[in-house]
């Protein structure tokens, strides 16, 4: 570039910036590289304000705290707010508070909504307006950026020449108008006052290829950028491209995890930092959560799945661990490996591979979410679920914590069923919200209305050997409402069961039931199972000795009574 040249660009910067007297070096120096150890990530979380925090970036943001903390680094949020038509309010600072309920917390950056902490910020995008002058001056100085004056009725022009020629679309060559004028002429247009927003020179052709080297995927090849990408808006804001240039390079981030949508437009991004003279991050692109669709995947979607949100998954009740562990096994393909060498270690003891990342969508499997859950909660004893049950109840579920927090050692005792010093844990809770459905028998009300609204379960015992008949179940029940004793230990109660059952011709060898089934009017087992279902309107519950414990003789009996009458 002649010198000539030079003066002009410097003149059409000087223009379109006349405040900004700050440069890059100036830059360089406010924000210095970090003093960090040798091989020690730095990361980050960059969400936009504009609805609620994601599954997937959870899932990014627990990869970026990983890397960051196990190599004494740092990982920091940062709010890309460029694009105020879509923000919504009181987003970022549900996005910061659902992270905390993960333990997600940055070291620097956004902690909340309109609070920062760090030395590298501002960090939010709508505050740094002056680093991006400062570098988008720099560009123009140097010919490598330039204002274009296109109207949307004049893109929207060259857009539907594109389609009807069937060439690639997009602000390129002889189809970028304002690239191809003089400076002369940029000069006068800006001097007149015209509007303009400011587009990227690309020196790129979509006939080549370039290449990087992913951080988890190895070497990548795709076409050159050849786009004039827009890179500050009519508002004097940046575009995604640009912010993510700049803001990267002076927080000084080594490594951008992403979703390997993004992997088509690296190209655009290694352009910007060359242009500006700046090192690239090394790029991490991950795969993206897929859910299945008939007999294909899709991506999960905010609008169809209600398993894209975080929340769902907060105010369902599941443990943060489970969600945790979950995403770890999506995470590293060997996470599965350690966990089942390691079952009784904190997941934070794991070291987290880039080379374990998989490259194919990872499917989203809430069964095996549930699978996880159910494993968590089981090596909890009655206090840590008593506990997990009403901090979570306080926040997402009033009638649970109201219930539960009536009598707290109640439901201790109730949560301690086949857990606390059990040989065999019963594993029938998936998240908190499945406490009510699965323990409210132990509550009359509740019990009351399931009887009402569901009648008893005793059609069940029906589809067994015995058919058994309502005069046989209204027997049972008023044998056992004149025998029962609450005073008994278990294997007296067990043994009084059977010789009532016995009475009344029900089989107490289960080997010769099975052999002469008809020759019985059932099993001990059946003859228990319509006490099991006149006390909670369930045949499969945990032990019903126990359970009638609980409840006490009183209401027992009562429960009884009412079976029996409304048979």
């Amino acid at each position: 570039m002649n010198e000539d040249l030079k003066e002009k660009y410097i003149e059409l910067a000087n223009l379109m910036f006349p405040d900004v007297n700050k440069t890059v070096e100036d830059l360089e120096k406010k924000y210095p590289k970090r003093k960090l150890k040798e091989g020690a990530f730095v990361t980050r979380y960059a969400p936009s304000p504009t609805g609620f925090l994601h599954t997937g970036s959870l899932f990014t943001t627990l990869v970026d705290l990983r890397l960051a903390r196990q190599t004494g680094g740092i990982f920091y949020l940062r709010a890309e707010d460029t694009d105020s038509k879509r923000e919504i309010k009181g987003s970022l600072d549900l996005v910061t508070k659902e992270l905390a309920e993960f333990g997600f917390t940055p070291d620097e950056g956004v902690i909340s909504e309109g609070k920062e902490i760090g030395e590298y910020g501002p960090y939010t995008q709508s505050k740094r307006k002056d680093i991006y002058r400062i570098c988008v001056k720099y560009l123009v100085e140097k010919g490598l950026a330039y204002p274009c004056f296109c109207t949307t009725d004049m893109l929207k022009a060259t857009h539907d020449a594109q389609e009807a020629n069937k060439v690639i679309p997009g602000y390129y060559g002889v189809y970028a108008k304002c690239r191809n004028i003089s400076i002369d002429e940029s000069i006068k247009r800006v001097k007149n006052g015209e509007k303009y927003i400011v587009r990227f020179r690309s020196n790129g052709s979509h006939l080549k290829k370039t290449s990087f080297i992913d951080g988890a995927r190895g070497k990548i090849e795709i076409a050159e950028n050849d786009q004039d990408v827009v890179i500050i808006k009519g508002d004097g804001l940046p575009t995604y491209h640009f912010a993510h240039v700049v803001d990267d390079h002076f927080m000084r981030t080594t490594h951008v995890v992403r979703g390997e949508e993004w992997i088509s437009s690296t190209p655009i991004h290694i352009q910007l930092f060359e242009a500006m003279g700046f090192v690239a991050p090394t790029y991490v692109h991950i795969p993206l959560i897929m859910v299945k669709e008939g007999n294909s995947k899709r991506k999960l979607s905010k609008r169809k799945d209600k398993e894209a949100a975080v929340s769902y998954f907060l105010k369902s009740g599941y443990p943060i661990n489970s969600v945790v562990e979950y995403l770890l096994t999506l995470a590293n393909s060997d996470y599965e490996m350690w966990r089942n060498k390691n079952k009784d270690l904190d997941n934070n003891e794991f070291t987290f591979k880039l080379n374990k990342l998989s490259s194919a969508g990872s499917l989203l499997d809430i069964q095996k979410l549930n699978d996880i859950s159910k494993e968590i909660i089981s090596k909890k004893d009655s206090k840590e679920v008593l506990e997990d049950v009403l901090n979570w109840s306080k926040v997402y579920n009033e009638d649970i914590y109201n219930l539960i927090s009536r009598d707290k050692e109640y439901s201790r005792k109730i949560f301690a069923l086949e857990r606390d010093g059990a040989k065999k844990i019963r594993k029938d809770i998936i998240k908190w919200e499945d406490i009510i459905p699965t323990f409210f028998y132990f509550f009359n009300d509740l019990y009351k209305k399931d009887v009402k609204e569901n009648g008893y379960e005793f059609e069940f015992l029906n589809n067994n050997e015995a058919k058994l008949s309502s005069d046989i179940t209204k027997k049972i029940l008023e044998e056992y409402i004149q025998n029962y004793d609450e005073t008994l230990d278990k294997e007296s109660w067990f043994n009084n069961v059977k010789e009532l059952a016995k009475k009344l011709d029900f089989c107490t060898d289960m080997k010769e039931y099975k052999k002469n089934p008809e020759s019985y009017a059932g099993s001990t087992a059946d003859f228990a199972g319509v006490i099991r279902i006149a006390i909670t309107n369930r045949h499969n519950t945990p032990d019903i000795y126990q359970i009638m414990q609980l409840l006490g003789k009183e209401e027992v009996i009562s429960r009884l009574e009412n079976a029996k009458n409304n048979i």
